[in-house]
């Protein structure tokens, strides 16, 4: 029901920024929670950040004030901005939506993943 296509990553020099975007084949209004995750090789997926349809955000402890989450409504789109960038931060990032469909019902959906790199 919910298509996610994300946007490329890229190579960044440590202390650089780079923003990544998720745009959604319906409205994000309808969409209760989207969320970014990454994983590193060798590491389990872990959640970055996430923001409700209501602005509520929350974040991983070591990104938190480096990484702001947002959205906008208009373009269905969500947004990782990533600043300060560590080495520590490379991965593949996922972006994730969440949809209510009933009272007790919600489906997860995944979008295809993007590299991101941090050099030294």
């Amino acid at each position: 029901q919910v298509q996610l296509v994300q946007s490329a990553g890229g190579l960044v020099q440590a202390g650089g920024s780079l923003r990544l975007s998720c745009a959604a084949s319906r409205s994000i209004l309808s969409i209760n929670i989207m969320r970014w995750y990454r994983q590193a090789p060798g590491n389990q997926r872990e959640l970055v950040a996430a923001i409700s349809t209501f602005g509520n955000t929350n974040y991983e402890e070591s990104v938190k004030g480096r990484f702001t989450i947002s959205r906008d409504n208009a373009k269905n789109t969500v947004y990782l901005q990533m600043n300060s960038l560590k080495p520590e931060d490379t991965a593949v990032y996922y972006c994730n939506a969440v949809v209510q469909a009933g009272s007790s019902d919600y489906t997860t959906y995944w979008g295809q993943g993007t590299q991101v790199t941090v050099s030294s």
